[in-house]
């Protein structure tokens, strides 16, 4: 099993989300995150003042995946989250040695 987290931009969920969906993943984690790489922030106006916006609002999707699903679940999330600009994210990959699902017991890809 693979953990697979992408750094998104906030008003690309949805497509993010529809091709979960589409790609067989029913469950996901969205969380609202900050930080900043190449795009290295955003000048902002606010009362005739600029200031720099250093750490710009993203998402963050965890979801966990079997190993057969991890190239099909990758190539989703980054075709629906692309624009082409700089600030699209990042995804991250990372093993997963065991899942427990608390309500019923069940273990590893029988919890997923």
């Amino acid at each position: 099993m693979k953990k697979i987290e992408a750094i998104i931009r906030p008003f690309k969920l949805e497509d993010v989300k529809i091709a979960l969906v589409n790609a067989g993943i029913v469950g996901m984690t969205v969380s609202e995150v900050r930080g900043f790489g190449r795009q290295k922030g955003q000048v902002e106006r606010y009362r005739g003042s600029e200031f720099t916006v250093e750490f710009l609002q993203k998402l963050k999707i965890e979801v966990v995946v079997p190993e057969e699903k991890v190239d099909v679940v990758l190539k989703a999330i980054a075709d629906a989250a692309k624009t082409g600009e700089i600030g699209d994210g990042k995804i991250f990959l990372t093993p997963i040695d065991s899942v427990v699902r608390i309500r019923t017991g069940d273990q590893n890809e029988t919890a997923l």
